[in-house]
């Protein structure tokens, strides 16, 4: 028997404060630029599916309930007692929450006290930049704002995250912009910028990501699916090979994260350079039942010391819960198997999973 006892979930989201409707409930379950197809719902997924599966028993009913049941009883335990429920249900321990997106979600301090377990921040670089564009009205207050800002963060939050691929694709240079070019790209973007503007030129955009670098704190790079406006080839990891070779050597480890479905070419990433890793995001939980199948694609080619658990999960805790039941389950069925045929030994089995589910995190992330 597979045991993983102890979850660090090294990439999620807060959950949210307010009770959903339905048609809300369902919007968080599928990534989807229009509405479900006629006469189905976004539960009629892999995701709607696990949410069925592995969520009524920590409300106190039976798996695979109707959806229409399930929210009703979310409704009478209310939004707090349900998410404490669920997340307490979870098996996670460790929660690595980045905090960069809109919206009334819980924030790291939230998370651990309705979580009973202990939670850290992850910084989003794109949204530390707007922040400091909001208050800096020269191409030198910027700059000198962005420094301080990033140095500071660096200070209390054990990673920096970074959307460069979701909003402008992975394909840029590998070196550093030059100062003159920075200067020129901040000027423009200053003078045309709303108040809130988000940030997508694509000289910034590499430009924090070696600012966050120098910090010496991991980065994690988001690659394939994303925001349903982005084209797919645009964050394929392996546009990311020459800047993992330009940061080579440089005391940062780059995690990539969820990556489906070019899985596989990072997981061949995180074999060929010694300070990537690779996250298993919500890439399981959009699978669901298929999930041992990603699993067992991602450790054909990842050296085991370099993949890190994580659910990826947005906005409704049940996305937790799905992402830790799926890992579980997935990780059991591919690791059982291979003892049960011999491969493995179950002591190497065990080592593994111990890795995956956290002490690959706690190493990287430098968490004890």
């Amino acid at each position: 028997m597979i045991e993983t006892p102890s979850l660090v979930d090294q990439y999620c989201h807060g959950v949210l404060r307010t009770e959903l409707g339905l048609g809300t409930f369902e919007a968080h379950l599928a990534r989807s630029e229009g509405p479900p197809a006629p006469g189905t719902t976004f539960f009629d997924t892999q995701t709607g599916f696990a949410v069925r599966r592995w969520c009524p028993p920590l409300l106190g009913l039976e798996p695979h309930c109707p959806p229409a049941r399930y929210l009703a009883r979310r409704r009478e335990l209310g939004v707090l007692e349900a998410g404490r429920r669920l997340l307490r249900g979870s098996g996670i321990t460790t929660y690595l929450v980045d905090t960069g997106l809109p919206g009334d979600l819980t924030g790291p301090g939230e998370m651990a006290s309705t979580a009973d377990a202990d939670a850290h921040e992850i910084v989003r670089l794109e949204l530390l930049a707007e922040q400091v564009a909001d208050t800096s009205g020269t191409v030198d207050a910027f700059l000198a704002n962005l420094a301080e800002s990033v140095h500071a963060a660096a200070a209390h939050a054990v990673a920096f995250t970074s959307v460069a691929g979701v909003r402008h694709g992975l394909a840029f240079a590998p070196e550093p912009p030059g100062p003159g070019e920075v200067r020129g790209a901040v000027g423009r973007w200053l003078a045309h910028r709303p108040v809130g503007g988000a940030l997508t030129d694509p000289v910034l955009l590499p430009h924090l990501l070696w600012i966050a670098v120098a910090s010496g704190r991991p980065l994690q790079l988001h690659a394939g699916l994303g925001e349903p406006g982005l084209r797919l080839d645009a964050a394929d990891p392996v546009l990311l090979t020459d800047f993992a070779r330009a940061t080579a050597g440089l005391g940062t480890d780059l995690v990539l994260l969820h990556g489906y479905p070019y899985h596989r070419h990072a997981a061949h990433l995180a074999g060929v350079f010694p300070h990537v890793h690779v996250d298993l995001g919500a890439e399981l939980v959009r699978t669901g039942a298929r999930a041992g199948a990603v699993l067992a694609e991602v450790l054909e080619l990842a050296p085991f010391g370099k993949i890190l658990f994580s659910s990826g999960a947005h906005g409704l805790p049940e996305l937790h819960v799905v992402g830790a039941r799926l890992f579980r389950e997935a990780l059991a069925r591919v690791l059982g198997t291979w003892v049960a045929e011999g491969a493995w030994s179950p002591a190497d089995a065990q080592r593994v999973a111990g890795l995956v589910a956290a002490g690959n995190a706690r190493r990287v992330y430098g968490l004890g």
